[in-house]
């Protein structure tokens, strides 16, 4: 059987970044906490806990201990308070979640509407509209569009979760405009996602059958499944090659094999070599 791994494979510049300052900050003679997981693959986290990387879900007294901030960033009054309680703080957002937090603050400051296109319950999400002053909207499809509060703003900016489809966000975008007089769209889609979401439009017309390797919590790599399953009926989402059906692969000549951005190279390589081994 033919393996083919998607030249995308593998971490994203976000997460690599993120993943190293984890690791030179475990190197600290102090305690160490992390708000929440810093990347969303839970073999990341347990790697960063071997290490003395304490994952917490509220912050505490800070005193002599150090914070590591995301990748996915977060809301300003989470350094705010962090800052209060003593915490020394370590900031691992991704430079591109980092942009967008830039350009929010500035369209807001110059009297825009902010409307964040996204899952309003994911850790990105939540920093962007954390940073600013207003309440923003927050749509995650065209049909959670709340049309009638829409109408009253006079200008607005949209923003995109840097892991969505940009066939979603521009489907919202096109509902936006006949109602909105000056409305701005920033494509804040990161490059990796861009890259990712393109081949896997590709792998699955070209393999009898797809894995998607990453965690069932990671945006991008369930949105990666999503993809590759609506072009492929034969594609499969797992964590591990424990997670291998074999079953899956009968009278398969091709198979394709793409990841999510926070997934390790070990996983990637357990993977391809249970592939190599099915008969």
């Amino acid at each position: 059987m033919e393996i083919n791994l998607a030249k995308t494979a593998g971490f994203c510049f976000g997460v690599k970044r993120a993943i190293k300052i984890a690791l030179e900050t475990a190197k600290k003679d102090t305690p160490i906490e992390m708000l929440g997981d810093i990347v969303h693959n839970e073999n990341v986290i347990k790697q960063l806990s071997k290490k003395g990387i304490q994952k917490v879900s509220e912050l505490s007294t800070g005193k002599e201990k150090t914070l590591i901030i995301r990748a996915h960033g977060a809301e300003r009054k989470t350094f705010e308070q962090a800052k209060k309680l003593g915490y020394s703080i370590v900031d691992a957002t991704c430079p591109m979640v980092t942009e967008i937090h830039n350009i929010v603050k500035e369209m807001e400051n110059s009297g825009h509407k902010i409307i964040i296109i996204g899952d309003k319950n994911h850790a990105e999400v939540k920093g962007i509209a954390g940073q600013l002053s207003e309440k923003p909207f927050i749509i995650s499809n065209r049909d959670s569009i709340p049309y009638q509060e829409v109408e009253k703003i006079k200008k607005a900016v949209i923003v995109i979760q840097s892991t969505q489809m940009i066939e979603n966000a521009e489907e919202i975008h096109e509902a936006l405009k006949p109602l909105i007089d000056e409305l701005k769209f920033f494509n804040t889609l990161c490059k990796t996602t861009k890259s990712k979401q393109a081949e896997i439009k590709m792998l699955p017309l070209e393999n009898d059958v797809i894995i998607i390797i990453g965690s069932r919590t990671s945006a991008n790599t369930n949105r990666l499944y999503q993809i590759s399953k609506s072009l492929n009926e034969k594609t499969y989402q797992v964590m591990s090659e424990k997670e291998i059906d074999p079953s899956w692969f009968k009278g398969a000549q091709k198979v394709g094999v793409s990841t999510g951005a926070s997934t390790p190279d070990e996983a990637i390589e357990s993977v391809l070599e249970y592939l190599k081994k099915l008969k």
